[in-house]
């Protein structure tokens, strides 16, 4: 059974910065790609970032630039620097993993961005 394990939500000032982290345990025989989703109250969940097993990456157009995926093999983990926080980046964030024939995801982190 694989599980995916978030870490690194809470409460930050606009502009701010966060550092979410997601690990991966169980039987893991290959990555296709891991990533991070977000769901805001009220709205449908979105694709924030991914990254491949060959750590090609692709970001949503509202957070290129302030957002940073990357991906530590060895550990299957995957990280996701926020920098720049804006009050609209406000919601729980969800980790994906991408296997052969499977989707996982972790049971999310709230993000919230407020003065």
């Amino acid at each position: 059974q694989v599980q995916l394990v978030e870490s690194g939500g809470g409460l930050v000032q606009p502009g701010g910065s966060l550092r979410l982290s997601c690990v991966a345990s169980g039987t893991i025989f290959m990555i296709y790609s891991m990533g991070w989703y977000r769901q805001a109250p009220g709205k449908q969940r979105e694709l924030v970032a991914t990254i491949t097993s060959t750590s090609n990456t692709n970001y949503a157009d509202s957070v290129k630039g302030r957002f940073t995926i990357s991906r530590d093999a060895a550990k299957d983990t995957v990280y996701l620097q926020m920098n720049s926080l804006k009050p609209e980046d406000t919601a729980v964030y969800y980790c994906r993993l991408r296997v052969p024939m499977a989707n996982y995801w972790g049971q999310g982190t709230q993000v919230t961005v407020s003065s």
